[in-house]
């Protein structure tokens, strides 16, 4: 483009809509979008399956091939990619060359784009995907008919997500044309929507070749909400992507920033627990405060709520199955932030109700593990894989002379998958499907155990014969010894210290009972 290149002022004025295209893989609320669009007059012209979909329904549709004169071809890879599409997309309307030139064409103006793309990420997930089949979904008429559209925003609406379409339809139902300010929008979302597009793809290529982590990595979510502030209420702050695929608010007011942080805490411990017997999970902070099973939910909530009586005010729970009323009940004297629940009977529901502020969430589904964790730091971001490694009974290596039994192994491996979501040298003991001491937040790992020894003793719960889990290995005998003197009888770490030998002796003269992981959780 040269220097001398003219632009054109923006149209500023509202657009009325007399021809659509619209080509989408996802279909959800497409018959209502064309038919709406078709009894307000609107000429329709579509593509390949969107196209029959329309027919199926009766929506009259012209098939883009009368406009283009050219047939679909190489199995659909070529539809709309040609000028009599383009044109019609890009003319500046308002700018009388452009309108010149398509009078000349014989071509018309699309004042409206509706386009999403194959579903690449979803295809790419699927087990057995070829790399075959994972090129075949990479789109290339669906992007650059939504850039086009997005481009042209002053004289175009495109519209990128069935989300989008009740808004549009309200705005054009009642005033007959489209505002700038809501093409402009819409453009911004179109844009936001092909980035993430070409970044998953650009992710994918690098898997394909092996690159650990991506060679560039991005990010493009939608804004989901705006807290009212950050951790303080200096800081502002916001929710990014799509929270409500795993949950929804039921009651109680519109969740902080910190809300978010405990409730993500809260779920990942619960989850370790999904398909066990019922369990609670009650969370301070983003650490574990208490964490048992029970044979009701009302049981295990009294038994994790044993473990710390104090921290567990204004915290958060987490359960692991419908809560009933009877444990409802038990919750309801006890301040919360949030109760979380894959479910609510309705008498808890109503219960639990009367407490305007109390926030308590559906959780829709357990979560998944993401591709990555990100987190910033200076000058950029640090991303890695979750952490979603489990440890069973035949993961676990004896290293003390004296095996641990079968009941100190459950025990183990209960207190393991607490001590996995703890922070900073986190020490849990625990027995019996429940946690007795916790100790978390230390600069170092004898420090926690005896705060972990403290804290039992703070509410009367005795360490006799329980198991004491640490996420990283005692780089010491000092926090082995801690732990043996309150009690334990057996211990699970990842080993690895270069005092591991000094550790295990330790142990042995204490008669203790010692297993390693091979894994490590430390959490900062």
């Amino acid at each position: 483009m040269s220097s001398a290149t003219h632009f054109p002022p923006l149209n500023a004025e509202p657009v009325a809509i007399r021809r659509a295209l619209l080509s989408v893989s996802d279909k959800t609320d497409l018959t209502d979008l064309a038919r709406a669009l078709h009894a307000g007059g609107v000429r329709l012209y579509s593509t390949g399956g969107t196209r029959q979909a329309l027919e199926t329904a009766g929506i009259p549709v012209t098939d883009v091939a009368e406009l283009t004169g050219f047939p679909e071809v190489l199995d659909g890879r070529v539809k709309t990619l040609h000028p009599a599409v383009h044109a019609a997309i890009l003319a500046r309307t308002t700018h009388a060359p452009d309108a010149e030139t398509l009078r000349a064409l014989s071509l018309e103006p699309f004042e409206l784009v509706v386009v999403n793309l194959y579903p690449f990420s979803s295809t790419i997930a699927q087990a057995g995907t070829t790399t075959e089949k994972a090129v075949e979904f990479i789109d290339i008429g669906g992007p650059t008919m939504v850039r086009a559209a997005a481009k042209n925003f002053s004289h175009v609406c495109i519209l990128t997500d069935p989300a989008q379409y009740a808004a549009f339809l309200q705005e054009w139902t009642e005033t007959g044309r489209i505002s700038a300010a809501t093409r402009k929008s819409r453009a911004a979302d179109a844009f936001r929507h092909t980035a993430t597009y070409d970044a998953a793809v650009s992710d994918w290529f690098d898997s394909e070749a092996g690159e650990g982590t991506p060679t560039r990595f991005g990010l493009s979510l939608p804004r989901y909400e705006v807290t009212r502030y950050g951790e303080n209420p200096q800081q502002q702050a916001a929710v990014y992507g799509r929270p409500d695929r795993y949950f929804t608010c039921l009651h109680g007011k519109q969740l902080s920033y910190n809300n978010y942080l405990d409730l993500e805490a809260a779920v990942q411990l619960a989850a370790e627990f999904k398909d066990d017997a019922p369990a609670c999970v009650i969370i301070k902070h983003t650490n574990p405060c208490g964490v048992a099973t029970g044979t009701t939910l009302r049981e295990a909530y009294e038994r994790a709520f044993s473990t710390d009586s104090i921290s567990p005010f204004g915290g958060i729970i987490a359960v692991n199955r419908m809560l009933d009323l009877d444990a409802a009940r038990a919750m309801d004297s006890l301040f919360t932030e949030l109760i979380i629940a894959p479910g609510f009977s309705d008498d808890a529901l109503e219960l639990l109700m009367r407490k305007a502020n109390r926030r308590l969430i559906h959780l829709h589904r357990w979560p998944e593990p993401e591709a990555w964790q990100v987190r910033s730091t200076l000058g950029g971001l640090l991303v890695q894989q979750p952490d979603t490694v489990r440890i069973e009974a035949g993961d676990l290596k004896v290293v003390t002379r004296r095996a641990p039994t079968e009941a100190e192994i459950r025990d183990l491996l209960f207190a393991w998958r607490v001590v996995k979501h703890g922070k900073s040298n986190a020490i849990v003991f625990a027995k019996d499907g429940r946690t007795l001491g916790i100790g978390v937040g230390q600069t170092s790992r004898v420090d926690s155990t005896q705060l972990a020894v403290w804290k039992s003793g703070q509410f009367g719960l005795s360490l006799a014969e329980t198991a004491v889990a640490s996420e990283a290995f005692f780089p010491f005998s000092d926090g082995v010894e801690a732990a043996a003197g309150a009690g334990a009888t057996c211990v699970i770490q990842p080993g690895g210290s270069v005092r591991d030998e000094d550790v295990i002796a330790t142990a042995d003269r204490l008669g203790l009972a010692m297993v390693f992981t091979g894994i490590r959780h430390f959490r900062h």
